[in-house]
């Protein structure tokens, strides 16, 4: 049926771990630029802090989008694009990529007919353009299709489904080309106030900026609304990751962070394990955690806790003297795993390193995470014809 007011759009709406968002075929819709960025805002619904006129939910973690298309590389089968589609700025965002959603994009592809499949397990090589890195989707399939139902459990998702093990061991110095963009463990940031910090900035899946919670005078348990209700918290940190970033070379001023860099690098606060109580209003024990960690992303504190931030979490942790590595101590250093204590739970991923002459100090043998995906709806996303008039 023809709409003579509203162009439609073929989309899947997908959740890939603690995240949701809408995956697009890149053939369908206009190349990078303008015309693109005009679409990808008005299908979520951006800008609008509810996005009540599109498909986005509200929350940075469900407006995400994942663009596709099969890779004329030789070392991959999926070129994947990820977009954050900001809530109430009139910005769409490509700096970094999401771990989350990457584990939706196995399944897709597989769904989609793009990759060949192997049972009970097709392994798929994700290119993701954001970082020019490449990363492995382990998915379980069945049937021709991606499986979905399973026991795998994940802190922040009702219920159990298919895990797919995620490979990113393949994503060292993804912005930076440098595990350590600086060349040290650690590095000294002064504030305006005088005050000095100790803070690791580290580059595995997407770079981020360390810091222990005690140096910033807070407890390391604290939930989202804690940093909603702080202004000034909001501002230290934000000059935390602005100075990081003109460490790095991602902006001139830390002042202009916000418009220079919005994304990157992650802003992570670090504390050794302790008892709490999550966003759901269950205790976490401290036995079940080599860490506590949350995430400030756009300014927000994370629900949970994002892929690509696990994983830098997770290098960090074995790079001998950083404030990760400090904070979980000898014995949780020396395991092939961590456990990370997140404002809805407790994420754990894999991580087994080994000693080498390299920067760091280290050589990573595994560095990935397990997820769930479930594909919630195929359909068409209706926009007005006049965002899409003068595309391609």
């Amino acid at each position: 049926m023809t709409e003579p007011d509203q162009v439609a759009i073929r989309c899947t709406i997908l959740r890939g771990g603690t995240s949701k968002g809408v995956y697009l075929l890149e053939h369908d819709i206009p190349p990078p630029g303008a015309a693109r960025d005009r679409l990808l805002k008005r299908i979520m619904g951006t800008p609008d802090i509810l996005q009540i006129d599109g498909l986005g939910g509200s929350r940075l973690i469900t407006s995400k989008m994942a663009i596709i298309k099969q890779s004329a590389r030789p070392d991959a089968d999926i070129d994947y694009t990820y977009a954050q589609v900001v809530l109430d700025r009139d910005l769409v965002m490509y700096s970094s990529n999401c771990g989350n959603i990457s584990a939706g994009v196995g399944p897709f592809a597989i769904d989609s007919g793009l990759v060949e499949i192997s049972e009970p397990v097709t392994r798929v090589r994700i290119h993701n353009t954001n970082t020019g890195k490449t990363l492995v989707a382990h998915v379980p399939v069945a049937g021709g299709r991606a499986r979905v139902t399973g026991d795998f459990a994940i802190d922040g998702v009702p219920g159990t489904g298919a895990e797919i093990r995620m490979d990113y061991s393949g994503t060292i110095g993804a912005k930076t080309g440098r595990m350590l963009p600086t060349g040290r463990a650690v590095d000294e940031i002064e504030l305006e106030t005088g005050a000095r910090l100790e803070v690791t900035i580290c580059d595995v899946a997407n770079p981020a900026v360390f810091v222990e919670a005690s140096a910033i005078d807070l407890d390391g348990s604290e939930l989202p609304e804690r940093f909603a209700s702080d202004a000034d918290l909001i501002d230290r940190l934000k000059e935390i990751r602005g100075k990081a970033a003109e460490k790095i070379g991602f902006c001139n001023d830390w002042r202009e962070v916000d418009q220079q860099s919005p994304a990157l690098p992650l802003m992570m606060i670090v504390a050794p394990p302790a008892h709490y109580t999550n966003l759901r209003g269950q205790a976490v024990e401290v036995a079940t955690t080599d860490l506590r960690a949350r995430m400030v992303w756009y300014n927000r504190c994370h629900e949970s806790m994002a892929g690509t931030g696990s994983m830098c979490t997770a290098a960090a942790s074995r790079i001998p003297g950083s404030i990760v590595n400090r904070t979980v101590g000898e014995m949780a250093a020396l395991s092939d795993r961590l456990r990370i204590g997140h404002p809805l739970g407790v994420m754990t991923v894999n991580v087994s390193a080994k000693p080498a002459n390299v920067p760091g100090g280290v050589a990573f043998e595994a560095l990935g995470f397990s997820r769930t995906a479930r594909r919630i709806m195929d359909g068409l996303v209706y926009v007005p014809r006049d965002v899409v008039a003068d595309s391609p």
